[in-house]
């Protein structure tokens, strides 16, 4: 992570500078292949029963250029698949359903007899990064199909049959498919199948179910085939045949391409021009195949060799989860999961800060974007529903707001505070000053919502809170949202039970802006310093002077405060503390919420002697799977139930940052290699997961899971 002179002055104390966790103990590696190096780093195999899938997909796919649809492979023995692509998976405005088992089927038939392509000998289903493709070798000849995304909205697929026998033949190519309808009403009447001049379309009724399914009546599945077609449609089923026959001569190959789009408006579809597209195929397949020679050369670039499979899975697994611009969402940014129902069609806060330091590594105006996707639903001052929230970003927005219909979308709470950290990233990996320029204003004004809105005693240290909101009409609804604003939405350290509960927050005039929780958390200030940092850094870097020196005194500050107040020598850790006492709350446990200080730069020498201390211990959190997030020796350790003990690959990775930091690179890099090699799957073709069991390593909860595919990019 080479950096120039320049950004390193720009550095504070809060910058949380560090190296890949094990750089100074990893080997050199030779030269990384490219692309073709790195087949089924992900498994992609599947074809779906039903129209819809478990809550968390048990089938892996694959989607580019911020897709709303998505397709997987056949495995070996799914006949009923071979020659198309599973799928495709399309996402119906924030809900993931299959539309077929394969939607587009190719098949070649002889003399009025089609040749089956289960009889190839050893058909290959093969992923790699930026396409899919699927060989057959039949008698005579090979049939070669490749799937890549063009846009936001359409795939492009290309065959190629070639004669690799000695005499002429002569084949009569079609594609067949059939709809997978969902099993209940209004879902089950939603698609319908309709024959086109250069193909076949799937038009979408209007549905607003709200927790499973929206449709606006816009939405068009359609295939565009590169030449003249005829389409019949029986029921649910259709067939096209290409109107002249393929003669192939001996030893010589034809080529078919057809494009798949996936389009929610009429104003997308007229963006859409697949017909230069099938013009040109080979263009696209040019571009596409060197995006992804980048992408694949910049996350493996000084990684050891026996990681860069995990490194091209964490890739994959990032553009994957991309969404272009759509509904509400203005900008393309990232959805933690396209495998998990709630995750598909939304974007979160926190989850982008983290995410777009990951994909700055292989893509910052991606990153860039991202972060822009959450700004655009910044809180202005002159709201007319929430002025006393301007600079807030809320927890989440989804392709509908609750205007709309939509009930995802979430603005009773924010999220934790590390856009600056993100937006400085960025710039580190692309230099974009006016980035910097553009996003230096938001970013003050979020960091002062936080001291204005949940400051509750106005003494430099924040709360987790709430806002005004119909959604937090109790005091209940007010705690589960503060909760809910550190990301740790189920910590013991949270409990109603344990004693934590809400505060009002009102201005100068009386007037009810927001609730904090009774306690001041160490990991919200610990980002509050950090950010000060990073803000210093960007004002520095901007020219200006008495900005970054006022942020660096504040930096200061909350630092200091961190340590007198929330770290307690006589257990050696940093914990939350009461916000009417200022008694730290030890009872609770120890929560990995006490390693931020180091990530963040606010502890002293002693201070994260005594932390590493406690990480290293395998009775604390060194557990099989290091970095549990309650210790193993908190009476509330529990190791399956989300923020009660598994490891978040988030919180891990602060861990072991901060460890490095403060110069325990050692501890560190035999900690992530334990990590990596003990969470199941993760070097292997197993998705990567939302979080991990400590004491066995079993994957849990969402699968392919985006801020921990980004932030083991950041490893390295």
């Amino acid at each position: 992570m080479r950096r120039s002179l320049h950004v390193l002055a720009g550095l504070t104390l809060g910058s949380a500078l560090v190296l890949p966790v094990d750089a100074a103990v990893a080997a050199p590696s030779p030269r990384p292949p490219g692309p073709a190096g790195y087949a089924d780093v992900l498994d992609l195999h599947g074809v779906p029963a039903k129209a819809l899938p478990p809550e968390v997909s048990d089938i892996n796919v694959f989607a580019d250029q911020g897709a709303w649809h998505a397709y997987a492979l056949p495995k070996p023995g799914d006949t009923y698949a071979y020659g198309g692509f599973t799928g495709p998976l399309y996402i119906a405005q924030e809900y993931p359903w299959w539309l077929s088992k394969a939607f587009s089927r190719i098949t070649l038939s002889e003399n009025g007899k089609e040749i089956d392509l289960a009889s190839a000998k050893n058909p290959r289903f093969t992923s790699l990064p930026g396409l899919l493709r699927q060989t057959y070798d039949l008698p005579g000849l090979r049939l070669t199909l490749e799937l890549r995304f063009a846009s936001d909205r359409t795939a492009l697929v290309r065959a190629s049959v070639a004669n690799t026998g000695g005499t002429a033949r002569t084949l009569h190519v079609g594609w067949t498919g059939e709809l997978l309808r969902p099993d209940a009403e209004p879902m089950r009447s939603a698609p319908s199948l309709h024959a086109t001049a250069d193909g076949v379309a799937v038009a979408f009724a209007k549905v607003r179910k709200q927790w499973d399914y929206l449709t606006g009546g816009g939405e068009r599945f359609e295939v565009r085939h590169d030449g003249p077609v005829r389409t019949t449609v029986t029921g649910d089923a259709y067939r096209t045949d290409l109107a002249r026959p393929l003669t192939l001569a001996p030893h010589r190959s034809s080529a078919l391409a057809w494009t798949e789009s996936y389009t929610f408006t009429a104003a997308e579809r007229s963006r859409e021009d697949t017909a230069a597209l099938l013009r040109n195929p080979e263009r696209v397949i040019a571009g596409t195949d060197e995006r992804w020679r980048g992408y694949v050369a910049a996350v493996t670039r000084g990684v050891p060799a026996d990681r860069r499979r995990l490194a091209v899975k964490s890739l994959e697994t990032l553009v994957t989860n991309w969404r272009g611009p759509a509904g509400m969402l203005k900008h393309g940014g990232m959805t933690p999961s396209i495998s998990y129902k709630w995750f598909t069609g939304g974007f979160w806060a926190w989850d982008t800060w983290k995410q777009a330091v990951g994909t700055a590594r292989f893509a910052p105006g991606l990153a860039e974007s991202q972060i822009r996707s959450m700004f655009d639903y910044q809180v202005e001052p002159g709201s007319k529903t929430r002025p006393q929230d301007a600079g807030m970003i809320p927890d989440c927005v989804f392709y509908n707001d609750p205007a709309q219909g939509g009930g995802n979308w979430n603005e009773r709470n924010s999220k934790p505070p590390l856009a600056a950290w993100a937006v400085w990233e960025v710039y580190r990996r692309n230099g974009d000053e006016a980035f910097l320029r553009e996003m230096y204003p938001k970013l003050v004004a979020y960091h002062d919502w936080w001291y204005r809105d949940r400051d509750h005693d106005h003494d430099g240290l924040a709360e987790y809170g709430a806002t005004v909101d119909p959604a937090n009409a109790t005091p209940e609804d007010a705690r589960q949202a503060a909760a809910w604003e550190s990301g740790m939405d189920n910590a013991p350290r949270f409990d109603a039970a344990l004693g934590t509960s809400v505060v009002e927050n009102r201005d100068a005039g009386g007037r009810l802006v927001g609730y904090s929780v009774n306690q001041e958390s160490v990991d919200l200030n610990s980002y509050l310093a950090a950010e000060d940092g990073y803000l210093a850094a960007i004002a520095r870097r901007l020219g200006h002077r008495a900005d970054a020196e006022r942020w660096t005194a504040r930096q200061r500050a909350v630092a200091a405060a961190v340590r007198k107040a929330m770290y307690d020598p006589a257990t050696g850790y940093f914990y939350d503390i009461d916000l009417a006492s200022g008694k730290r709350l030890t009872e609770r446990g120890r929560g990995i919420e006490g390693a931020i200080p180091l990530w963040a730069g606010v502890a002293g020498g002693a201070e994260a002697a005594a932390v590493r201390g406690r990480l290293t211990d395998p009775g604390e959190f060194a557990t099989k799977v290091p970095f549990a997030t309650v210790a193993k020796s908190s009476p509330y350790f529990a190791p399956e139930e989300y923020w009660r003990g598994p490891v978040w690959l988030d919180q891990a990775y602060f861990a072991l940052a901060g460890l490095q930091r403060y110069g325990y690179r050692r501890d560190a890099a035999s900690l992530a290699d334990r990590l990596r090699g003990s969470a199941a799957g993760l070097l292997g073709d197993a998705p990567i997961a939302e979080n991990y069991d400590p004491l066995t390593g079993a994957a849990l909860n969402s699968t392919n899971f985006s801020w921990s595919a980004a932030l083991l990019l950041e490893l390295g």
